[in-house]
């Protein structure tokens, strides 16, 4: 898969999950998980409509849906998922066609990673996908107010490449992230197509 940025972009802004690094099917058995501690049960549709959320979000939405209020917190879900995820996440693998566009262009460009992911998630990662050394602008759930669909995890990558957000293009593979890189004026680009997910 050959791909290079559109015309006169001047910063690159990159999803982690599912974009730069094949951590999807692991992220969603965590959930699963996590959830059938609990006694519920979430499927990949579920998961899928969450793709960028951070994961207060997800389990406060697990809880809601699935019925467990009083009998779970939102932060049990989410040690219990971190949990099951770090135990496999060593097996993580980067995406290639998309990390090819991040070597292309490291020292080239302004790169930044933008992120709905957990900061110390997101940097282990990184680290394990041996993509760490090409970012030194990361933003994620612990540094933003608003989270995708809203624009402020871009726009404050933006910010801090010193790009304007015309000039950004973001790469993507959740639906909440497409519409956040739209809403804050950016070009993006959808990657799902550009690897096979098995999730």
């Amino acid at each position: 898969m050959k791909y290079d940025i559109q015309t006169g972009i001047k910063g690159l802004i990159f999803d982690l999950d599912g974009t730069l690094a094949d951590t999807m099917p692991y992220h969603f058995e965590g959930w699963k998980k996590a959830c059938k501690k609990y006694g519920a049960t979430i499927d990949n549709a579920f998961l899928r409509k969450y793709t960028g959320s951070p994961g207060w979000f997800i389990a406060s939405e697990i809880i809601k849906t699935c019925g467990l209020e009083g009998k779970v917190t939102v932060d049990q879900i989410i040690e219990e998922k971190l949990e099951q995820f770090y135990s496999v996440q060593h097996n993580v693998k980067p995406i290639d066609p998309v990390t090819d566009i991040v070597k292309k262009y490291f020292g080239k460009l302004p790169m930044s990673v933008g992120t709905g992911g957990h900061r110390a998630a997101v940097l282990r990662t990184l680290e394990i996908t041996g993509l760490r050394q090409y970012f030194d602008i990361i933003v994620t759930a612990n540094d933003v107010d608003n989270f995708k669909p809203h624009p402020e995890t871009f726009l404050k990558c933006a910010e801090l490449m010193r790009v304007e957000p015309q000039y950004c293009e973001v790469f993507e593979d959740g639906d909440l992230g497409i519409e956040a890189a739209i809403l804050g004026g950016m070009t993006v680009t959808d990657v799902r197509s550009w690897y096979d997910s098995n999730w």
